[in-house]
Formats: C-alpha cells, structure tokens, sequence
C-alpha cells in the first residue's frame, strides 16, 4: 500500500511551478482545457505535496508572468485557466510522455546542432537546452548536440522561437559506421544512468495503490512527475545500434495502467480541492 503520511507529505523534487504545470496537464488538460482553476485550491494541493503557501503563491504569480496561466479575479475569489502558449507545452509534453518506448526505429538520418548563444541571451540558452533534451538530444560536448533522429524542422522552429537562429548551425549527419555510432552515442547518453532510473522506477511503484481519494491524487501524481523524467533522459535510441532499458518497457506499463487506474479517484480529490 502506498501511504503518504499527513497534510504536509515530504516534497519529493519538483519546484512549485512545475508541480502546478504537473498538475494542470494531469486534471484539466486536455479533459477541460477552458475550466477555471481557483487559485486556493490549487495552493491547498501544494500544500498537500509539501510546499507552504507562500511559496505556492508566488509560483502561480510567476507562471502567470511567462504567459502559462492567465488570473482572473471575481469578488474575493482568484481564478486561473491555461494560456495558448501553455496548451502547446503541455500538448508538446503528452507527445513524448505518452509514447515514450515506442520510437526507437532506426533513423537514417541523424540531426547536429552546434551554436554559441552569448551570455545576453543566457535565458533563451537555458531555454533551449532544457527542450534540446526533451527532444531526445543529448551533448557531445560543450554546445554540440545530436539526436539519432531527423529533428531539422523541429529545431529550426525552436531557434526562430528563442529568437537565436543566428548563433546556432544545423545540419543532417549520419555516423560513417556501427562503432562510431555506438563511440557518439556512448559519448552523449549515460545508459547505465537511465537503465537505473527506469529499475528505480518500477521498484517504486510496482504494486502500489490507494485507499481514498486524496492518497490517490498524491500517488497519480508522484506517478506521473518522477514518469515525466524519462524524455528528458531517454534519446529512444535505434534498438539495431543499441539495446533497449531492461526495465524500460516494464516503467511504461507500469505507468499507463497505474495511471489509468488511479484517474477516477485523483480526479475526484483535485475537483473537491480546486471548486469554491
């Protein structure tokens, strides 16, 4: 039985604005992408994950500020609901969350960015390393990255968003042979590291379940933030180059069926919380 003792549970790693992200996608994306969240519902369940009230407050004020939630005020009562721009991360955050496992084709085209963005543009730098990993990519060294995959156009439509095209390169690659694609891959991905995250993972919550709602929520959500991880970690590498995880395909199993699974009650929990 998975227990998560008290009002006040141990954080278990996010920051309090990706929780509130976590949270969004997981209970009114894509089920009710209008619905208007009350914000005191929302500081409750942070609450309930291990964050104080301040800190949960002042992460809603500062995703409103990057534009991912927009506030609405009616008499006392402060309201949230999803931007445009959220609704594109979080559609952009499904396509790899749940399809993880099921990309490791061989690609005949490999993908190389290198760029130099300077240090007046460290934020759209931060930016795009963050999504370079989601993407798949990983760093052969000091601002190169390659992605076993034909990402051209993904990447290209990144860099004019970020508004640094011209400071970074792109171009198709292919290794010359099987050793050197195995030499590049070993060089941008620890899969020892992964490999343990994924046993990690099973180990954490296999056979876990949930007696009442509010565990429920705590669990489904747990569940799908350390899940999360995986895209950001996982290049889905060609299996004919390399061989899967071991645990990778038990982790995905695991996850859509405790997911499933724990959705009517954690759904439940969030609406009770979240409604005035």
């Amino acid at each position: 039985m998975y227990r998560v003792e008290g009002v006040h549970a141990e954080r278990f790693g996010p920051t309090p604005q990706e929780l509130v992200m976590t949270l969004l996608g997981a209970y009114v994306w894509p089920r009710d992408d209008q619905r208007e969240v009350w914000a005191g519902g929302l500081v409750a369940l942070l609450s309930e994950l291990g964050f104080r009230e301040g800190a949960a407050r002042v992460s809603l004020t500062r995703l409103a500020r990057r534009d991912l939630i927009a506030r609405r005020k009616q008499g006392r009562l402060v309201h949230y609901t999803l931007t445009d721009r959220a609704r594109v991360v979080l559609a952009e955050g499904d396509s790899r969350i749940f399809t993880l496992g099921g990309n490791g084709q061989p690609g005949e085209r490999w993908t190389l960015l290198w760029h130099a963005i300077p240090d007046t543009h460290r934020r759209a730098r931060e930016a795009l390393v963050r999504r370079l990993r989601f993407l798949g990519f990983g760093p052969i060294q000091d601002g190169t990255w390659l992605a076993v995959r034909d990402a051209l156009t993904q990447v290209g439509d990144l860099l004019d968003e970020l508004e640094v095209r011209e400071h970074a390169g792109l171009m198709h690659c292919s290794p010359a042979d099987a050793g050197d694609a195995r030499r590049l891959i070993a060089r941008a991905w620890n899969l020892d590291a992964l490999a343990e995250t994924y046993a990690a993972f099973v180990a954490r919550f296999d056979g876990a379940s949930a007696d009442d709602d509010a565990t429920a929520f705590r669990l489904r959500t747990r569940l799908v933030h350390t899940f999360r991880q995986f895209p950001f970690r996982d290049p889905e590498l060609p299996e004919n180059l390399i061989a899967a995880p071991v645990k990778r395909a038990e982790a995905v199993t695991l996850f859509h069926e405790l997911y499933s699974a724990l959705a009517p009650a954690a759904q439940r929990h969030f609406d009770e919380v979240t409604t005035p």
